[in-house]
């Protein structure tokens, strides 16, 4: 079983505003409402993978209780608790006139150490050895800094996997347990390095000294460069592909979910790298939060094998080829 805990879930509403100035009136023009949060987007991908996944949080007040109502077409269960206080609302201003995507986030509710340790419980209840848990996002008001590392020395005690997907201080203290999956940016790679990284050779370089401290998987999202997969003794740099973009929010999301679904599948690594690649493109495609179709994913990693290879190479090692996508989605 896939566990995504979102410990700071959201109604996302996204809006479409053509042209959007500053000091003035704007229209939009399409909008749409979406339950929000980077573990919840998570359990929404793994769903249209055909996984099965259980989505954990807190949650608050109506606004709460519309994100749960909004849940129950989902393929997947849900874990919450509530507390005092209400869930966030954020909103995602995507302008296709400037070619920009705004992002507005509330700080959301306030958490208790016990609410912590409730939620905490609960889970651990549930989880067994060989299961996956994936710590995603921020954490609410209240949340000390170092609950990602709490959760994950439990969740591994309890013989979990555990993907965690935060950054900054969050994801530099969660380091301290040793996940088995990380995701940071090469931005938030920087950060923890303390300088900036900017080739290939660098960045791979820097995975690969937390590999020595004990992670398993370290995956470094490049942007519009791709990404990078490290494991101990092996390295892929997968493109990414370019594709119409209709919203940039929870695509990351939709990488760790389908790195999750793999794992859980037993894919090999070259697979789990197409599928993680293929179901980024897809979901960058498609409006608000909403997750791809699997027929997109699966539709995009035939255009995946038929562009460019993934290959595998030894530590330090790097090549890759790259053709020209004359697909209609591509252009």
């Amino acid at each position: 079983m896939i566990y995504t805990v979102t410990l700071n879930p959201a109604l996302d509403k996204t809006v479409e505003i053509p042209g959007i100035a500053l000091d003035t009136v704007n229209r939009i023009t399409e909008m749409r409402t979406d339950p929000g949060g980077k573990g919840i987007n998570a359990s929404k991908v793994i769903a249209k993978l055909g996984g099965e996944s259980r989505a954990v949080g807190i949650l608050g007040g109506e606004s709460g209780r519309a994100l749960e109502k909004l849940l129950e077409n989902e393929n997947f269960t849900t874990q919450f608790r509530f507390v005092e206080g209400q869930t966030r609302t954020n909103i995602k201003i995507i302008d296709r006139v400037g070619h920009t995507n705004t992002d507005i986030n509330e700080p959301g509710l306030t958490v208790t150490n016990a609410d912590l340790d409730a939620l905490l419980n609960d889970l651990l209840a549930e989880v067994h050895a060989g299961d996956i848990v994936v710590l995603a996002g921020s954490l609410p008001k209240g949340a000390p800094q170092e609950t990602y590392r709490v959760w994950t020395s439990a969740c591994k005690n309890a013989g979990a996997r555990v993907f965690l997907d935060a950054d900054g201080a969050l994801l530099a203290e969660g380091l301290k347990a040793a996940p088995y999956l990380i995701k940071p940016n090469d931005d938030e790679l920087s950060r923890l390095a303390g300088r900036k990284l900017e080739t290939i050779e660098e960045l791979t370089a820097e995975g690969q000294k937390l590999l020595e401290s004990g992670i398993e998987r370290v995956v470094i999202s490049l942007g519009g460069r791709g990404a990078l997969y490290l494991r101990k003794g092996s390295t892929i740099y997968a493109e990414g592909l370019k594709v119409p973009v209709g919203s940039t929010v929870g695509a990351g999301d939709s990488v760790v979910a389908a790195l999750a679904y793999a794992e859980s599948q037993d894919m090999s690594e070259e697979d789990a790298v197409r599928l993680s690649t293929a179901t980024g493109a897809a979901n960058v495609m498609c409006s608000g939060t909403q997750a791809a179709e699997r027929s997109e994913s699966t539709f995009f990693q035939a255009v995946i094998a038929e562009i460019y290879r993934v290959l595998r190479y030894g530590e330090g090692e790097f090549y890759y080829e790259n053709k020209s996508c004359t697909s209609a989605c591509c252009e």
